[in-house]
């Protein structure tokens, strides 16, 4: 009962570090003005055209593995009730 007891407390003891501690596990620093942009007051977005958004290939290619495990999936649950 002692081996249990000091396991919930070490539990709630991890729950609550991990709660207190998440303003400092941020992934980005806090905001500010935007970095170069248009002109001399730099208040537009750095790189808003096509060819600095990385949606290209890299979407294409997580498309068409999707697809290919969705055909897979549905190939197999068709053989296994074919069975």
């Amino acid at each position: 009962m002692k081996k249990r007891t000091k396991l919930g407390v070490l539990k709630i003891t991890l729950a609550f570090a991990f709660i207190a501690s998440n303003m400092a596990l941020f992934a980005q620093p806090p905001g500010g003005p935007p970095p170069g942009g248009g002109g001399t007051t730099g208040t537009t977005p750095p790189c808003w055209e096509p060819e600095c958004v990385p949606i290209d290939s890299g979407l294409a290619f997580l498309l068409i593995a999707g697809l290919v495990l969705a055909v897979r999936m549905l190939y197999t649950r068709k053989q296994q009730h074919a069975a």
